[in-house]
């Protein structure tokens, strides 16, 4: 015997392959070779290789070998001579019973390339089998008034050969009573039956003893025997009878093991032994006596097996009643076994297709069939799915069902769907089966990527570095794949003076957007452009969103000195007049810084003097006045820095130099040096210049203010178009623009130009010039010289 660990694998290589004979037999017609049972083992059955049209040599070179579909291996190939042999001895019995005709189908395998070839062999039958009595002496009672032509029913005999070889005909001993008549049921089994020929005297011959012999039509005919012992009775003329001819029952196929059937009732008028009944079963096959019993005395027939309505759904059974006279009485149970709900429906499926485009119309997504074992109502189904998804079944030819689309489907608010199909039967109870059905939707490119905002707004400090990330821009896809891949972009900008290519960039797959260069707040305070986003889809789809950049102001313009001027010629000097009061205005320092908020809050502070405490500056508008009483000891001429701060981070600065000069009066603006003593007579043209130069500063000052004022409003203009970008601030204090007399002006002018933030009017005052009481009395004094 081979090892099991060998003979698995190659059971299992013959069920492979046989998998492959479905297909690959289809459109080849099979051929039918035939050998007789018993045939000695190596006999030749068939020349395989002229039937194949194939050469000797290539069955080896293909690798040729026989299949059975049974795993069997009653055959076998010789490769050297293309010779199909057996590789056994067959026994059609064995193989087949009493089926007719009796064929074992098997393929022949070629690989290199792979063909399989279906063949069958007709195993056909020997006369091997002698018929075969169930036992080996049958007893009868026959009365011995039994009528001349009485039919007795003899058992038959069992050939397990078919066809001719199978029982053909009984006949009996020589005798001078009876003769034996061979009759045929529907089935095509031969029944023998004794006929009695003559008159029967019990005192004469009170038993006979005979030989049935049966005999089949093989060639040479096959024989059995049995004995039959015939008991002449004493006169009983009266044979059981059975209330009912034929018993027509129904039995539910779930009956329990035990369970009555029927009972049959036979009643003999005889009395005593004559009339004692007794049941059994009669001309019933093996098959038919497997469920029942029948009690030979009672007559009731119970189950010893259940019932199955799929596997047989009637039985007809034949009683005897026989008596202690030896009559009978024959007759017939016909059994209908009931279908109950005792099998699930089944579900089959044929195609399935998963996934699903999204947005496709009706489609079809599974073609299933569904059947139930049971009968009548029990075998009716209804098929079903849930309500809460978007299919529907549509019903097809013999139990095959549809289960399509109801329409479109979208991937963005259900990727999948579980469907569960319910088959539900009309029995009592009902019995359901369910199967479920998982449906992928896949993706098609219907959604544009949308921004997770309409607009940006970002803030970039002004002198950023250059490839500085200043914000970025994010949007989504609800596709998948390929088609949710977003790729942004810049658009091209509306202003066609916008150089936006220069100014910024964005990465494209991840939309960081990235400032190209140094931006100046001062240059450009705002500017917007649009992104795009792009999908991988086909065709592709976008969407874009608008970007708002505003430029944070730096503090890096330090203050600049309007006045007064500092242009590297000798400083502006301005004239005290001695008597003047403390807080008296000497000048004013005025200074703008190009930047915004609170980087261009200037604060004024006295950085060096040539006196300290003799003159004060004002932190807030730069004014600077005398912070006491002047006296002869104080020296004529002081220099003074004046710091001017911005309130930036870090904090900007500049300085202005002022010349001071004091005097006793406007009428003699310079003291007398120790170098160079004024004439007395330079007195008069002094004051026709100081005239001139009044008149001529005057004009230049009012011109200066139109001029500042002019520019303020154009910037503003600008910036109010531009406003949008810009950061909101709050108001500031408004700019002061003081002009004190210089050079040899004999008192200072003082006007104040007031442009508020929060105004809005933007009216400009100007006030009036400031005259101390000392004027009046150095006029006096003039007036008193000239006379």
């Amino acid at each position: 015997m081979e090892p099991a660990g060998e003979r698995f694998p190659e059971q299992r290589q013959v069920l492979i392959l046989l998998l492959l004979l479905e297909v690959t037999l289809a459109g080849w017609e099979p051929r039918r070779y035939s050998v007789m049972e018993e045939t000695e083992r190596g006999s030749f059955v068939a020349n395989l290789a002229n039937d194949l049209g194939l050469g000797v040599g290539e069955l080896a070179e293909r690798g040729a070998r026989v299949v059975s579909e049974d795993n069997e291996q009653g055959l076998q190939l010789d490769l050297q001579t293309g010779q199909l042999i057996l590789n056994e001895k067959l026994d059609r019995e064995k193989l087949c019973g009493p089926t007719e005709p009796c064929i074992m189908h098997f393929q022949v395998l070629l690989k290199k390339p792979l063909e399989v070839f279906r063949a069958e062999l007709l195993v056909t039958d020997i006369n091997d089998h002698s018929p075969e009595f169930p036992e080996r002496e049958i007893t009868l009672k026959i009365p011995e008034t039994s009528s001349l032509g009485t039919v007795f029913p003899l058992k038959k005999a069992r050939d397990l050969d078919v066809g001719s070889n199978n029982v053909q005909n009984y006949n009996i001993s020589p005798n001078s009573h009876f003769h034996v008549s061979t009759r045929t049921r529907g089935d095509g089994r031969k029944y023998p039956e004794l006929v009695l020929d003559t008159e029967l005297d019990r005192e004469e011959q009170a038993e006979l003893r005979l030989t049935l012999t049966a005999v089949d039509g093989g060639s040479p005919p096959r024989s059995g025997t049995v004995q039959i012992l015939i008991l002449v009775l004493d006169a009983n003329d009266n044979a059981p009878e059975f209330a009912q001819a034929l018993y027509e029952v129904q039995v539910p196929e779930n009956s329990p093991v035990g369970s009555l059937v029927v009972k049959v009732s036979a009643r003999d008028l005889d009395t005593g032994t004559n009339g004692e009944i007794s049941y059994s079963l009669y001309y019933s096959s093996e098959e038919i006596n497997k469920p029942f019993e029948l009690s030979s005395l009672s007559g009731e027939i119970r189950l010893i097996k259940k019932l199955d309505f799929e596997t047989m759904s009637s039985y007809d059974l034949d009683i005897e009643a026989s008596d202690g006279g030896g009559l009978s009485g024959k007759c017939s149970v016909s059994v209908k076994v009931l279908d109950v709900n005792d099998n699930f429906p089944e579900l089959s499926i044929s195609s399935l297709t998963s996934p699903i485009p999204e947005n496709s119309p009706e489609t079809e997504v599974a073609l299933f069939r569904i059947r139930d074992r049971d009968s009548g109502e029990n075998g009716k189904m209804i098929c079903s799915i849930q309500d809460d998804v978007p299919f529907k079944l549509k019903p097809s030819v013999e139990n095959f069902y549809r289960l399509v689309t109801e329409g479109a489907l979208d991937r963005e608010t259900r990727a999948e769907y579980n469907v569960t199909i319910t088959i539900t039967d009309l029995g009592t109870p009902r019995l359901k089966t369910q199967h479920n059905i998982t449906v992928l939707v896949s993706d098609v490119n219907d959604n544009a990527p949308a921004f997770t905002q309409t607009s940006y707004t970002l803030f970039v400090r002004e002198n950023n570095s250059p490839a500085l990330h200043i914000g970025s821009v994010s949007a989504t896809d609800r596709d998948s794949g390929t088609n949710a891949q977003v790729t942004y972009s810049l658009l091209p900008p509306q202003d066609p003076h916008l150089p936006l290519a220069s100014l910024v960039s964005i990465n494209t797959d991840n939309g960081h957007l990235f400032a190209l260069r140094s931006l100046d707040y001062e240059a450009l305070q705002a500017f917007e452009f649009h992104v795009g986003a792009t999908d991988r889809g086909s065709p592709a789809l976008s969407s874009e969103a608008l970007v708002r950049v505003l430029v944070l102001d730096a503090n890096d313009n330090s203050p600049f000195v309007l006045y007064p001027l500092q242009n590297g010629s000798a400083p502006c000097t301005e004239l005290v007049p001695r008597a003047a009061e403390p807080g008296y205005l000497v000048t004013k320092v005025v200074a703008v810084d190009g930047d915004s908020g609170q980087n261009a809050w200037l604060s004024y502070q006295l950085l060096k003097a040539t006196e300290p405490g003799l003159f004060g500056v004002w932190a807030h508008n730069g004014e600077v006045r005398t912070a006491r009483l002047l006296s002869e000891r104080d020296v004529a001429k002081h220099r003074l820095v004046v710091l001017v701060k911005d309130n930036g981070e870090p904090p900007r600065s500049a300085t202005a130099t002022l010349q001071v000069l004091l005097v006793d009066g406007f009428s003699q603006p310079y003291l007398p040096l120790p170098e160079a003593a004024p004439a007395q007579a330079q007195a008069d043209s002094l004051t026709v210049y100081l005239v001139v130069a009044l008149a001529s500063v005057s004009s230049l000052f009012l011109f200066s203010v139109l001029l500042f004022v002019a520019v303020r409003l154009c910037r503003r203009s600008r910036a109010a178009s531009v406003g949008r970008y810009s950061v909101p601030e709050g108001p500031f204090p408004g700019h002061r623009v003081d002009v004190s007399g210089t050079g040899t002006l004999s008192q200072s002018y003082q006007y104040e130009v007031c442009l508020t933030g929060g105004s809005e009017s933007n009216d400009f005052k100007f006030l009036k010039p400031i005259f101390p009481n000392i004027v009046s009395q150095d006029s006096r004094r003039k007036s008193e010289f000239l006379e």
